[in-house]
């Protein structure tokens, strides 16, 4: 049995109900949430191999439904390899900003359950629930109507484990998919947790796996009767202590509400490496304005501007430059973006992948602004198919943008663009998963997909 197989095994069949008393933490996780999401506009496909991602040469897995896993496909492979495994199997070009609307709508379940939620991602949460036991009954009970919530509302079902920790709860969680509940009681987390593979345990990667195979260490029970100062020896002190803590099911960290977001970005992958700058430049255009979008759609701001610059052989140059004040505008993300590219001195090197990220984030609003003289008539940046515009002040370009919003939301983000990016794109453009879809292998903002 592979290592995914055994974290990814069916839990124990139903029986009596758990004891849940003390085990307020909630670990919600949507199954297969992309490939559900499809599923609603196409029911045809259920019972099908499908899988949702890059439909390009160099596209990337983003989810697999169940049936296409039974074939070894998972998140994060490459789109040819899971098409060697699954040859009859749907493949499906993602749709994120769909995504990212039924997740919102998952996520008002949450709030409207208790207000202490952790979101790790658009398919999966932490809820403390210990304020809503006297208004909603037992915890098991609370997860039963998130469940059945999510299920007639959303269309889509979820994965819950209950537990008295987030460690806990989350393996549950996993080990009761897909469409399942599973309650570790408080008193019971040692006899779930030591007959476990070593895997299971966070820190536990494919490295540390083999170190604590060569020592005889296969299950989590064998981890937690080892010596702590074996384990700091072999393992180093940190990452001891820490599989040592967690071994014995001890996880101290509480539900962290509103969790801000760090950063946003987006990026792309060419089907074909390219090395013409107006390409390039009409990429970064088209990554700012979705950054922008996010930014807005997030009540986000962000003072730094980077970008991502992968060369032909994976090498990669990140360059970034901290603004005066904070921005969620496309048309600032943009020009510093250019200026940032520009500088890297890779305007004639070919490319396989640019990205766009603004970070240091706060809630739009809050930073004090300080008038500048080139606020004033300042016209928009040259487009990357060029010409230049009118005198515009900062408020208007705002302006501008929020309307370009409002259309977005009632007829879809690319209904109304700027010129620049209508023209068809020139050969070896972008395979079109940015935002949060599918990636490189070795790209940022990966996250398996239960």
């Amino acid at each position: 049995m592979s290592r995914k197989q055994q974290l990814h095994r069916p839990g124990p069949p139903p029986g009596p109900p758990a004891d849940d008393t003390g085990c307020a933490i909630l670990h919600v996780d949507m199954d297969a949430f992309f490939v559900s999401v499809e599923l609603l506009e196409r029911p045809e496909l259920r019972g099908r191999p499908v899988v949702v991602g890059g439909t390009g040469a160099r596209g990337v897995v983003a989810a697999a439904s169940y049936e296409a896993r039974a074939f070894g496909v998972h998140s994060a492979m490459p789109m040819s390899r899971a098409r060697r495994l699954a040859p009859h199997a749907v493949v499906l070009p993602g749709r994120h900003d769909r995504y990212r609307a039924v997740s919102a709508a998952v996520f008002e379940l949450f709030h409207a359950v208790t207000p202490l939620v952790e979101g790790l991602s658009l398919d999966e949460a932490f809820l403390d629930v210990s304020g809503a036991l006297r208004r909603l009954g037992r915890p098991a009970e609370i997860a039963a109507r998130i469940r059945a919530a999510v299920a007639e509302q959303q269309g889509i079902t979820c994965s819950v484990g209950v537990a008295s920790t987030k460690f806990v709860a989350k393996l549950a969680s996993t080990r009761c998919k897909p469409d399942g509940m599973l309650v570790v009681p408080a008193d019971g987390v040692l006899d779930f947790l030591h007959p476990l593979p070593a895997a299971a345990l966070w820190g536990v990667g494919e490295r540390t796996e083999r170190t604590l195979d060569r020592l005889g260490l296969r299950t989590v029970g064998q981890i937690a009767r080892t010596p702590l100062a074996t384990l700091q020896r072999e393992l180093g002190g940190a990452l001891g202590r820490h599989l040592h803590e967690l071994a014995w099911g001890r996880d101290p960290r509480p539900v962290v509400p509103e969790a801000r977001d760090k950063s946003v970005g987006a990026e792309e992958t060419f089907d074909t490496d390219v090395d013409d700058p107006a390409v390039i430049r009409r990429e970064l255009l088209r990554l700012s304005e979705r950054v922008g979008a996010r930014l807005r759609d997030g009540g986000h701001e962000g003072r730094t501007v980077s970008v991502k610059l992968r060369r032909a052989d994976f090498s990669t140059v990140t360059r970034s430059r901290t603004l005066r004040e904070p921005t969620d505008l496309a048309r600032v993300i943009y020009t510093t973006a250019c200026e940032l590219y520009e500088a890297s001195g890779l305007e004639r090197v070919r490319l396989r992948l640019i990205g766009v990220r603004v970070e240091n984030l706060a809630p739009a609003g809050t930073a004090p602004r300080q008038l500048a003289l080139d606020d004033i008539g300042d016209g928009p940046p040259e487009s990357a198919g060029g010409g230049t515009g009118g005198a515009a002040s900062v408020d208007d370009w705002r302006a501008a943008e929020r309307a370009v919003d409002q259309v977005a939301h009632r007829f879809g983000r690319g209904a109304l663009r700027p010129a620049a990016l209508v023209r068809p794109a020139a050969s070896g453009g972008p395979r079109g998963a940015s935002d949060g879809g599918p990636r490189e292998p070795n790209g940022s903002d990966g996250k398996r997909r239960g």
